[in-house]
């Protein structure tokens, strides 16, 4: 599952349900040690840091069908094919993009520690 451009560094509560969070969005470890909780992971180009204890505050903006350089990419995942994949795995939205329509759309949902993470196709 493609999620578009960005990175962003997350505080969060229990680092162990913050990784199995992300691992059911589509991320992986690829960098950081879970014992010194901190983690690395990544999902194609898109970079997010988890951090227990380390610092507060955060917010994620993913842009599906943008590069990082906020160009138009000729292939990706539409946000709701992400919205579906993510329904079936029981995700809970804040909002929810219009599965009946095509183009620019939005959802909002929420990890295990409350931080917002918004999905915004413009494309």
């Amino acid at each position: 599952m493609k999620l578009g451009a960005f990175s962003v560094s997350l505080a969060v509560k229990d680092i162990h349900a913050s990784k199995a969070f992300y691992e059911n969005l589509g991320f992986s470890v690829f960098h950081g040690q879970i014992e010194q909780n901190w983690l690395i992971m990544k999902n194609d180009q898109t970079v997010i840091g988890l951090f227990q204890g380390m610092f507060e505050g955060n917010l994620m903006t993913f842009n599906p069908g943008w590069s990082q350089d906020a160009q138009n990419l000729e292939s990706f995942t539409d946000i709701r094919e992400i919205q579906k994949e993510l329904k079936s795995k029981n995700f809970e939205f804040s909002t929810e993009a219009d599965e009946s329509t095509s183009g620019p759309a939005s959802f909002m949902i929420k990890d295990p520690d409350g931080n917002v993470i918004l999905m915004d196709q413009h494309v």
